[in-house]
C-alpha cells in the first residue's frame, strides 16, 4: 500500500501506474479495487484539508472624489467582489468613502478606519480598484503601505494584478518599483490638471466672466440634503460644526445652513 497523500492528481497517477505493472497478476481485480479505495480515500483527506483551512480574509476600500449621484463606488466594489470569489477569499467589511483624491490621507476618516481595521483584526488583503485609492502623494502611499506591511496585510492593485507582498509576507520588490513610479504618475497628473483649471478660470475672468452662484440664486433644503450627505451623517453622530467644515474642506457657515436645514 502506498503512503497516503491530500493530492488526489498524485494519487491518481499511482493508481494508474500500479494498474500497469498488475495487469498480469492472479489477484489483479482484488488489488484494482484496494488502490480504488486508497486513491478515494486520498480524495476525501483532500477534501476534508481544504474545508477545514480557514479562508483568507479581506477587506475592500472603494473611493469615488464626488459627493453627489454623478460617481458611485458600485463598479469598483462588484469587481473586487467578483475577484475575491474566484479567489475562495471572505471579504470581511466593505469601506466607501466620497472625498476629492486630493485629501491628505490624515482628513480621509474612512480610510483611517479602514486601514485601522486592517491593522487591528491582522486580515490577509486589503483590496484596491487602484494605487491613486490609497493616498493622494507618494510619500502618503508609502506611508500606508509601510504600515499595513507591519502588520503582514498585504495590498492587492487590481489595475495592475498585483499583491505588494509576496506569499511569504516579504516585500515584492516588483510591486514595490510598480507601486512608487505609478503613485508619483498619478500625482503629476493631478498637478496637471489642477494647472490647467486655473489657467482656464484665469482665462475666463480675464475675458469678463465672474464666478460664483448668479445673484439671488439660493440652494433648497432638499438640495443641501442631497449633496452633502456625509455632513448631515456626521452631525447626526455629534460632530462640532467646526470640526465639519474641517473634514469637508466647506465654510463652517454651510455647515450651519445644513444643520438648519435638517
Amino acid at each position: 500500500m502506498f503512503e497516503l497523500t491530500p493530492n488526489f492528481k498524485h494519487c491518481h497517477f499511482f493508481v494508474s501506474r500500479k494498474r500497469n505493472l498488475l495487469q498480469s497478476n492472479p489477484c489483479y481485480s482484488l488489488n484494482l479495487w484496494l488502490y480504488q479505495m486508497e486513491a478515494r480515500l486520498c480524495y476525501t483527506l483532500n477534501q476534508r484539508i481544504r474545508m477545514e483551512q480557514p479562508k483568507k480574509r479581506a477587506v475592500i476600500y472603494a473611493r469615488v472624489s464626488s459627493q453627489n449621484d454623478r460617481q458611485d463606488t458600485t463598479r469598483q466594489i462588484k469587481d473586487l467582489e467578483k475577484y475575491a470569489i474566484g479567489q475562495d477569499v471572505k471579504i470581511e467589511k466593505i469601506y466607501e468613502e466620497h472625498i476629492s483624491g486630493a485629501k491628505k490621507n490624515e482628513e480621509r476618516r474612512i480610510l483611517q478606519d479602514c486601514l485601522e481595521y486592517c491593522i487591528s483584526n491582522s486580515v490577509n488583503y486589503l483590496y484596491l480598484s487602484e494605487i491613486s485609492r490609497l493616498g493622494r502623494s507618494t510619500l502618503q502611499v508609502l506611508r500606508s503601505l509601510e504600515r499595513l506591511h507591519e502588520a503582514k496585510v498585504s495590498v492587492f492593485i487590481q489595475n495592475l494584478g498585483i499583491y505588494s507582498l509576496m506569499e511569504d509576507g516579504k516585500v515584492n520588490p516588483i510591486a514595490s518599483i510598480l507601486i512608487t513610479v505609478l503613485a508619483e504618475m498619478s500625482n503629476i497628473e493631478r498637478n496637471n490638471i489642477q494647472y490647467r483649471l486655473n489657467s482656464g478660470r484665469q482665462q475666463y475672468i480675464n475675458k469678463g466672466g465672474k464666478l460664483g452662484r448668479k445673484v439671488g440664486y439660493r440652494k433648497t433644503n432638499d438640495q443641501l440634503k442631497e449633496e452633502y450627505k456625509n455632513v448631515i451623517a456626521m452631525l447626526r453622530k455629534g460632530y462640532s460644526v467646526r470640526a465639519i467644515a474641517k473634514l469637508e474642506n466647506i465654510s463652517p457657515t454651510t455647515v450651519q445652513k445644513i444643520k438648519n436645514a435638517e
